[in-house]
């Protein structure tokens, strides 16, 4: 399918952050993209190249996380022939081949200490050095990067260099979440729902029922617009009749009574207790295992973990992330380990 290079959105907040893009664009200065996975990080990238002065220069894209440590350093600024094992010619960075252009760091808080020392001198002096080599070349690339992390939190935690963050940080547009964003739930998912139906060549759109619009509405979208992408065209290609408005969604594309049962009842070793010295965060009712005769550990430990789960969402009505915040997980373990359970209604 084609690359999706438009914005579709009305929300306030949506809005807000693409002018901040597009104010940002014209200014030959770095800017961080944060946001959660599927709000669009790449697309803000895009657009703050296409709008600058660099637009017919080269873009190039760098994904950080899919680079092994060993070799994140030569992508960046390429290497000398016979510089390590197989190193069998001379080869560009992404830095060199960026020249003139936009380099695109995709998730950025990946990086290992030593990339982010030798980035930092590239930023700073316009500068790097092939690996295996000491002669510096000179380059001119304006820098955009992407996480999902707060780099705050990981300079304080000594993940970060924090001179690189000042350097990298000019500008920093937060994009929203899907579920932040007042009206663009219903308006994406009209346009994704029509592309689809074109794709399978249906006459006309025959729109969402009542039923799958209030189940848009009720949804978290921890993977926001990609995850609405996604369950939409599933809806679309699974739904019998063409002339009636599509009501049934399907969230969870594993969901099945034969699917596998996973070895490890957890989503995580923590999933199945608060973490340490938060006793206050954890509902006194769990503060025993259950009573009763269990034959086996892996059953005591299920019907511990889903008395826990249980008294915590009923402490925090039911409410998916603040219980998550109470008990130490993240929002995708805590639906996980409620789904598990039965405990998801």
């Amino acid at each position: 399918m084609e690359r999706e290079t438009q914005f579709i959105g009305q929300s306030a907040t949506f809005q807000d952050a693409v002018d901040r893009a597009s104010q940002a664009a014209a200014l030959d200065r770095p800017v961080l993209v944060i946001g959660e996975r599927g709000t669009g990080k790449e697309l803000i990238a895009e657009r703050l190249h296409r709008l600058s002065t660099r637009w017919d220069r080269p873009y190039v894209i760098l994904n950080c996380a899919a680079m092994p440590e060993t070799l994140i350093e030569s992508e960046l600024f390429g290497h000398e022939a016979g510089a390590f094992t197989g190193a069998t010619r001379t080869r560009a960075g992404r830095f060199e081949e960026a020249d003139g252009g936009t380099l695109f760091l995709d998730e950025l808080a990946t990086m290992s200490m030593g990339a982010q020392e030798r980035l930092l001198r590239a930023v700073e002096y316009g500068e790097v050095t092939r690996v295996g080599s000491s002669r510096p070349i000179r380059v001119d690339v304006r820098i955009v990067a992407a996480t999902n992390e707060h780099l705050p939190a990981l300079v304080d935690a000594n993940r970060f260099r924090a001179d690189l963050l000042d350097r990298l940080s000019f500008e920093v547009i937060t994009l929203p979440p899907l579920r932040a964003r007042e009206g663009d739930i219903e308006v994406l998912a009209t346009y994704f729902g029509q592309r689809m139906a074109a794709v399978l060549g249906w006459d006309e759109w025959p729109g969402f029922g009542p039923r799958a619009l209030a189940a848009m509405e009720g949804h978290d979208w921890p993977g926001n617009v990609r995850e609405l992408r996604n369950v939409i065209e599933r809806a679309i290609y699974r739904w019998a009749d063409p002339e009636r408005p599509v009501d049934a969604l399907s969230f969870d594309p594993f969901e099945s009574p034969w699917r596998p049962v996973a070895r490890n009842p957890l989503p995580k070793a923590e999933a199945s207790a608060p973490p340490p010295h938060t006793t206050d965060s954890v509902p006194s009712s769990a503060a025993t295992p259950p009573s009763g005769t269990v034959s086996d550990l892996r059953a005591a430990v299920d019907a511990y973990e889903r008395q826990i789960l249980s008294d915590t969402m009923a402490r925090c009505r039911f409410n998916q992330k603040v219980a998550a915040e109470a008990l130490g997980l993240s929002y995708d373990q805590i639906r996980h380990a409620l789904k598990k359970h039965g405990l998801n209604q």
